[in-house]
């Protein structure tokens, strides 16, 4: 059974996943990489789900995050390979991709995590490294740290550092 406070730490690491580093399908610069869809430009399922897992894995064993007692609480119910697959299917859909996500929705899901903006720009962090370490152009990570940043006021309930 799936805990409320699994699917929040779900729903946390899904926010931060929505960038997932892919490799693109088509070289930068082709008319026609203009006109696909994100989830077409970083190469689809494949390699969403690849950068997916690897910024969960960083995720789950950061030190700054894992100080909140509350997502320390909810990453430790939460199964990693449980929280990868929602995560993929989330940052599948955000990205124009044919996933659906089923979840709560991100302010319901993280309101009792009491999440900082210290603990969000540490994810915000790991994530751009984790697409840096996959080489995700410039401008696919733009879009992806746009639709992460659309997030943020669901997320960040604590201005406190």
């Amino acid at each position: 059974m799936i805990t409320r406070s699994t699917k929040l730490w779900m729903v946390f690491v899904l926010i931060a996943l929505v960038a997932g580093g892919f490799q693109p399908a088509l070289a930068q610069g082709d008319p026609k990489q203009e006109q696909k869809s994100l989830y077409d430009r970083l190469g689809g399922l494949a390699p969403i789900s690849v950068v997916v897992s690897d910024f969960i894995d960083a995720l789950v064993v950061d030190a700054v995050l894992n100080a909140n007692p509350a997502i320390d609480a909810a990453r430790k119910r939460v199964p990693a390979p449980y929280l990868k697959y929602h995560v993929t299917a989330m940052v599948c859909q955000a990205t124009g991709g044919p996933c659906q996500y089923g979840g709560r929705g991100m302010k319901e899901s993280h309101a009792h995590l009491n999440i900082t903006e210290r603990e969000w720009d540490q994810m915000i962090a790991r994530f751009k490294e984790v697409l840096a370490k996959h080489k995700v152009p410039p401008k696919e990570t733009q879009e992806l740290l746009a639709i992460v940043a659309s997030t943020r006021p669901d997320i960040v309930m604590s201005t406190k550092k």
